[in-house]
């Protein structure tokens, strides 16, 4: 049984005199839909990814040039950029409906059925046989590659219950037992992490991406599938010898690398976009932007880091974790201080070590190091890389010097704004260099509380000044040469 689709045709014939005419839907084939589609969207100067940044210039345009191809395509690139959402927007570029003999498996083209089923019943019912509608979003089918897949999942199988019941001869058309690809005909099929499907599921990938049919458990069952293939995979696994089969490689029209954010500007974009820190909460949240800076530099400083496997990358999805968990802190610390106002600091980026370790495969030096301590690392470095681009040339010489006649700072997470910034005023020039940030004195305490510990932590991460858990900040220890043997010794006498 099937839902008719209010509105639209429910028989052949009523289609053939509706916008879905033979004409229009009988011979033109999925790729056709999408490149005409695309074509339109260009011409109208729409933009075909809108939720996929830093791409305009690389990625984007040779996925197009890929689809102009009628190509099937490949997406190539560590984890966390964006290889599943591309494929997935993929479906916009088809119709919003369309028809298909309705109750097929296969959704048969009303005017060109390929399965036996639906020949027998346009044979039979002629104009009256009925049809219903695919939406876009149904003709997409996903499909995440793991080793346990089987031909039966993929192409299909004889079915011996089906046989049985129907009465059919068990090498009939009629009791296949349709897989995946054949169910998702007419539409987009996507395999994820292609490498790890094993090689005789790829070598049944052969005749759908060539000929494009398929054959079910030796029977002479021949299938012309319509669809358009897409795969995802990590470079490292495509291109390693035996992950992939060689022909397979060879019948995928066009392979599209794709890549992290380039600049800091497009990943704190990307970044913004997807956290989630627009929140409901009795608070009201400001994140400063050296924190978004500070988050976002730790991903690229990871990616650069010697300690951190390069082959595993570090997902977009760190810098967007770290913010989210950023934010919580502050969050939770306004919330028990009963401050109105929560604006993150550089604390509150080491609180958020968790979202960090996770999604950093290390090397054995970073084994040995540790994941927590190669973390600490990361924020310190960037830290300090975020506080030159703000306070290169600024004179911070009188803070470091009330250091240096033996003040101390230790600062408690749990005082509230306020207090915090009573306690921060007491350094000598402290607050004065917040302008340096954009800020004026008359910004929130919460605000100002942030904006003065990363002047501080900034001359920690430079070695101007140290931190430790109990004396808090304190004076840099300068480290004493030894004497010089040479002067103290009396010099040996030859006679």
């Amino acid at each position: 049984m099937f839902a008719p689709t209010p509105g639209f045709p429910q028989t052949l014939g009523a289609l053939r005199t509706s916008r879905y005419s033979e004409d229009r839907i009988a011979g033109r084939s999925v790729k056709d839909e999408v490149r005409n589609n695309l074509i339109c969207k260009i011409q109208r100067g729409e933009t075909l990814f809108p939720t996929v940044l830093g791409y305009d210039d690389t990625v984007i345009p040779q996925i197009v040039n890929a689809i102009l191809s009628k190509h099937n395509f490949i997406l190539l690139g560590l984890r966390g950029q964006a290889k599943t959402r591309i494929i997935r927007m993929l479906t916009t570029l088809l119709d919003e409906w369309t028809p298909y003999i309705a109750g097929c498996e296969i959704r048969d083209n009303p005017y060109r059925p390929i399965c036996r089923r639906c020949c027998n019943l346009l044979d039979e019912m002629g104009d009256d046989t009925p049809v219903a509608f695919l939406s876009r979003e149904q003709r997409y089918v996903e499909k995440l590659a793991t080793p346990d897949v089987t031909i039966a999942d993929m192409i299909g199988d004889i079915d011996p219950i089906k046989a049985a019941r129907s009465g059919h001869n068990i090498s009939d058309e009629l009791t296949v037992h349709y897989g995946l690809l054949p169910r998702a005909n007419r539409g987009i099929f996507a395999i994820n992490e292609l490498p790890d499907l094993a090689g005789k599921i790829q070598v049944g990938l052969f005749n759908i991406m060539q000929e494009g049919d398929v054959q079910i458990k030796g029977y002479p069952v021949r299938l012309p599938l319509d669809l358009l293939l897409v795969f995802t995979a990590n470079p490292e696994d495509y291109t390693a010898r035996g992950k992939i089969i060689t022909p397979l490689k060879d019948r995928i029209g066009s392979e599209i690398r794709t890549h992290y954010p380039p600049t800091l500007e497009q990943a704190m974009a990307i970044t913004t976009q997807e956290s989630w820190t627009e929140r409901q909460s009795p608070v009201q949240i400001q994140i400063p932007g050296y924190i978004r800076e500070i988050i976002e530099q730790i991903a690229f400083l990871a990616r650069e880091d010697k300690k951190i496997d390069k082959r595993s990358g570090v997902s977009q999805r760190l810098p967007i974790s770290v913010l989210e968990n950023v934010v919580s802190n502050a969050e939770r610390r306004a919330l028990r201080a009963r401050d109105h106002l929560a604006a993150p600091r550089v604390l509150d980026i080491y609180a958020a070590l968790p979202s960090i370790t996770g999604k950093l495969e290390l090397e054995y030096e970073g084994e040995l190091k540790g994941g927590e301590t190669v973390a600490r690392e990361l924020i310190r470095q960037a830290v300090g890389k975020v506080y030159t681009n703000y306070f290169d040339g600024v004179n911070v010489a009188p803070i470091v010097q009330w250091f240096e006649i033996g003040g101390t700072m230790k600062l408690d997470e749990a005082l509230p704004a306020a207090a915090m910034v009573r306690q921060l005023s007491a350094i000598q020039g402290l607050m004065e260099k917040v302008g340096a940030l954009g800020l004026k004195l008359g910004e929130p305490d919460a605000v100002l509380a942030s904006a003065a510990e990363f002047i501080l932590e900034g001359l920690y991460a430079h070695r101007r000044i140290s931190r430790s858990e109990e004396r808090g900040f304190a004076a840099e220890e300068r480290r004493r040469e030894p004497p010089d043997e040479t002067r103290s010794r009396p010099k040996r006498q030859f006679n």
